[in-house]
């Protein structure tokens, strides 16, 4: 039964990275088994899913050492001129962190753009934590 549970958290997590990994289908299979507790796998899920996005976070606060290097993709003005947009309402899109191909790079993003770390948690767990609770009543709703 452990094992069902750290697999879950395993692919949450690497699902929130780059890695092409699915949690959702762990999710629905580990619910359709009966025997793991529903609040004990959308926390799980929850978590590993959140602390994989927050790599992402600390990724992107970190390539910024780069800046200023001949291949770094924008120079600062740019990237000025991008922090001052984000800033401006870019917040709210991490509530999308839960999309599928869009979700893993606007967490990535969001480190760039030095978005407070207390912030990103809130809207990211609120968002990840929704869509399996959502995954989860529609699951159950067919059994």
């Amino acid at each position: 039964m452990i094992a069902g549970y750290l697999g879950l958290f395993f692919a949450a997590f690497g699902a929130a990275t780059l890695l092409p990994l699915q949690s959702e289908a762990v999710l629905v299979g580990l619910l359709l088994s009966g025997h793991y507790s529903l609040w004990l796998l959308l926390g799980i899920a929850t978590l590993g899913n959140v602390l994989g996005s927050v790599v992402n976070w600390w990724l992107g606060r970190w390539v910024e050492h780069f800046k200023g290097r001949r291949w770094f993709p924008v120079n600062d003005q740019q990237l000025d001129k991008a922090r001052n947009h984000y800033q401006r309402w870019g917040h709210w899109t991490l509530l999308l962190s839960w999309v599928p191909v869009i979700g893993d790079p606007l967490t990535l993003v969001a480190g760039v753009m030095r978005e407070p770390l207390w912030r990103f948690l809130l809207l990211v767990t609120l968002a990840k934590g929704l869509r399996y609770g959502v995954l989860a009543a529609v699951t159950l709703q067919w059994v």
